[in-house]
């Protein structure tokens, strides 16, 4: 792993600033931008350098990392006005791991090149925030091999399963792939958790009688306890979970892949969505179950409530 480099992090949200903090708990030198100068603020008080603009960082960088939200918010951050590009060269790597479309992944990659020769890997990630903390994040990675082997030596800090899956754009669709299973596991954890509660069943002691089995998962292990709690701590926001399924069915329907299950899936997400649940943790599946029975929506009301005033 590489502690040298200087490494720079577009955004500062929930897991870009899980990802800094980890780097700086290994004592690289990061510097980070986000359009909220709280956020930067937090992160310069643990050591960071806060930057004016995407431009001013990779200036002052070895490596950028993004963690954006949006196939556009990255094509803005990286080409538009004081974007990456504007200091971009060949001595620096952009490491997008953003979740966003493979296909323009593929043509934003081969633009930066063509205008800076800047390398770019897409390297999204499974794991969440605590993942990077711990530095157990699994990563996709896409991109030329040198390009990825570079990425490996910077994102080891964060990352324990780091694999080259191809070109660009492979991360990409390999994160898609792991959305809709991330996803399907989520609702049924749920629907598994309040089968236990009305069944009297101490639900988090189902994960342990479980491990090992082929119904075991992380998302067993780590969600059950928290669903049966109602503890509803934001480690990855719903809305995120409904912007990368949507991402799938675009991309499915571009290669005319049938996609029946994840349909429903991201049906209802986008309810729980419509319903004022976005914002929340992936644990707050279990609102879709609540009916009355637990702590719902920040105002106290269940998901059934929220649809019918909504």
């Amino acid at each position: 792993m590489n502690n040298n480099a200087r490494i720079g992090i577009i955004g500062n949200g929930v897991m870009g600033s899980a990802i800094a903090r980890r780097l700086l708990e290994r004592d690289v030198e990061v510097f980070v931008r986000d359009q909220d100068p709280a956020k930067m603020e937090m992160l310069a008080d643990r050591g960071a350098i806060a930057t004016m603009s995407s431009a001013d960082l990779t200036e002052h960088v070895d490596v950028v990392i993004t963690s954006l939200n949006t196939t556009d918010i990255v094509e803005a951050v990286v080409f538009g006005e004081q974007g990456i590009v504007e200091a971009a060269s060949r001595e620096k790597l952009l490491i997008d791991m953003s979740s966003i479309d493979p296909k323009v992944t593929m043509a934003m990659a081969e633009r930066l090149f063509a205008i800076a020769g800047m390398a770019w890997v897409d390297a999204p990630l499974s794991g969440g925030a605590p993942g990077a903390l711990a530095g157990r994040l699994t990563l996709m990675m896409g991109g030329n091999p040198k390009a990825v082997e570079r990425a490996k030596s910077v994102l080891g800090h964060v990352a324990a399963n780091m694999t080259h899956m191809g070109g660009h754009g492979a991360g990409q669709t390999t994160k898609l792939i792991n959305q809709i299973l991330c996803a399907a596991n989520f609702l049924s954890v749920a629907e598994a958790t309040r089968l236990a509660l009305d069944g009297g069943v101490d639900a988090e002691k189902i994960p342990a009688a479980l491990e090992g089995g082929r119904a075991d998962s992380r998302i067993l292990q780590e969600f059950m306890p928290k669903m049966a709690r109602y503890d509803y701590t934001v480690t990855g926001r719903i809305d995120n979970m409904l912007k990368d399924l949507e991402a799938v069915q675009r991309y499915a329907s571009s290669m005319r892949t049938p996609m029946p299950l994840t349909g429903l899936i991201t049906e209802l997400h986008r309810m729980m969505v419509m319903a004022g649940l976005g914002g929340e943790d992936s644990a707050a599946y279990m609102k879709l179950y609540d009916f009355g029975y637990g702590p719902s929506a920040t105002t106290n009301e269940t998901v059934e409530d929220g649809l019918r005033t909504s």
